[in-house]
């Protein structure tokens, strides 16, 4: 592995060069185990600890398969699907890969006692697979975590509707925290030049999935004057959520949980920003009763601060507590697109804000590889910025999950994998130096 990772520190990118290093029969991961799943029973789910059930150990390097590539990951990312994954919720994953497992002789490698996890890489390429004709050994790249077959037609306008569409790292194995990954080759996009490896990791999920969710034509199909209601407008997903309505010509009207992550997007630019904590919002009476007078009061809150207009989307991914007040809050024939559901899947609302004002509920899940490019050459711009916030190594995987768990993070956790410290990667000098402010602003630097 050091021969590799000397090769990448070198900054060669000769594809001789790593197409003649050999690969080695296993490697470091984070992984958690089939035999472990019923650890975290009867416990609560904020009583659940990742660093109890994510393992930090070697594998076997899988068989390279046609149509794949073995990455070297210099570093990856913390996504909620991780978390998930972590605590065994809403159910462990090995169902996932059983079920892969049985579609085909090669998916049968992803159904094993224990599921390498990890939906974010940047690294570069040291082996593809016959029918890999695009990138070659020694490519820099990032991973757009969709994995797709495509042998039916229903994918093929929008590879998010294959039937056998896939999550990478979270429904499938070998995922991207872990020293190496394997990936499709319809996987990869080019790493950003200006960012360091752990910057250029930590976009991919999350960027895709807020493009996906509020600029595609598939999802909200957000235009210049929108009012955009970004919950958790400083997190991983909605920090590129208030980007892209800024980006795009909108007005996002951001909810945070405190002044710090408030101060965030005051540096992206946003300056319409509501602290729910400070405002002390109860959406529910109790376990089973919502309080429209809170909704209300929030609806009055927002139109405080946009000149008395309600909001035209509404960018949900908190679900349960939130998608009431979300409802109500969209103005007559708006949209609410939602994603996640991170405080439950259990959706309540009033149905009369819904048909009586002919809004819309948009169901969104992560992208298709052209969104997923087109979201990645905006960060290759310097048009999008990283939202990364703090950075672990891969022996503290345990706690990066716990942090993204607990809520006690800004933006997105990176973790370094090959690595060996921050800072790494950069090739573009130019075009980071004129991007450097805002990269640090939305860092929360």
């Amino acid at each position: 592995m050091q021969e590799i990772l000397n090769a990448i520190l070198a900054g060669d990118t000769s594809s001789d060069t790593f197409a003649n290093l050999e690969l080695p029969s296993s490697y470091v991961a984070a992984t958690v185990h089939k035999d472990e799943v019923d650890m975290f029973e009867g416990k609560e789910t904020r009583d659940k600890d990742p660093r109890k059930s994510l393992h930090v150990e070697e594998v076997a390097l899988p068989e390279l398969g046609p149509g794949e590539a073995i990455v070297a990951v210099m570093a990856s990312a913390i996504n909620y699907n991780t978390v998930w994954t972590s605590i065994f919720e809403p159910l462990p994953t090995f169902g996932f890969l059983e079920r892969y497992g049985r579609t085909s002789p090669l998916a049968k490698r992803h159904d094993l006692p224990y599921h390498i996890v990890g939906s974010d890489l940047s690294g570069v390429v040291l082996k593809t697979g016959l029918g890999v004709h695009n990138w070659k050994p020694g490519d820099e790249v990032v991973a757009h975590c969709l994995s797709v077959e495509l042998e039916g037609p229903d994918g093929h306008n929008d590879t998010m509707l294959d039937p056998e569409q896939r999550i990478w790292g979270f429904e499938t194995n070998f995922g991207g925290l872990a020293q190496l990954a394997l990936v499709k080759s319809n996987q990869l996009m080019p790493k950003p030049d200006h960012l360091t490896w752990e910057e250029a990791a930590s976009p991919g999920l999350v960027n895709s999935t807020a493009y996906r969710q509020l600029v595609s034509r598939n999802g909200a199909g957000m235009k210049q004057g929108d009012n955009v209601l970004i919950w958790g407008a400083s997190g991983g997903l909605g920090g590129f959520a208030t980007q892209y309505a800024l980006n795009g010509g909108a007005t996002p009207v951001c909810v945070v949980s405190s002044e710090d992550k408030a101060e965030i997007c005051r540096k992206m630019g946003a300056e319409l920003i509501i602290n729910r904590s400070e405002a002390g919002y109860k959406f529910w009476k109790d376990e089973h009763t919502q309080d429209p007078k809170e909704w209300r009061r929030f609806g009055k809150d927002i139109r405080d601060l946009t000149g008395g207009e309600d909001v035209d989307i509404v960018f949900e991914h908190p679900g349960k507590e939130t998608f009431g007040a979300s409802v109500f809050a969209a103005r007559k024939g708006g949209t609410i697109v939602t994603c996640a559901s991170t405080s439950g899947y259990m959706h309540q609302y009033d149905n009369r804000y819904l048909w009586m004002n002919l809004k819309r509920i948009v169901g969104s899940h992560f992208a298709n590889y052209r969104e997923s490019w087109e979201a990645n050459r905006l960060i290759s711009k310097g048009k999008i910025h990283p939202t990364l916030s703090q950075t672990y190594p891969l022996a503290e995987v345990g706690q990066a999950a716990l942090d993204v768990h607990k809520n006690a993070h800004q933006g997105k956790v990176g973790v370094l994998c090959l690595a060996p410290q921050e800072g790494l990667g950069v090739r573009n000098e130019d075009l980071r130096a004129k991007h450097l402010d805002e990269i640090n602003a939305f860092r929360g630097v």
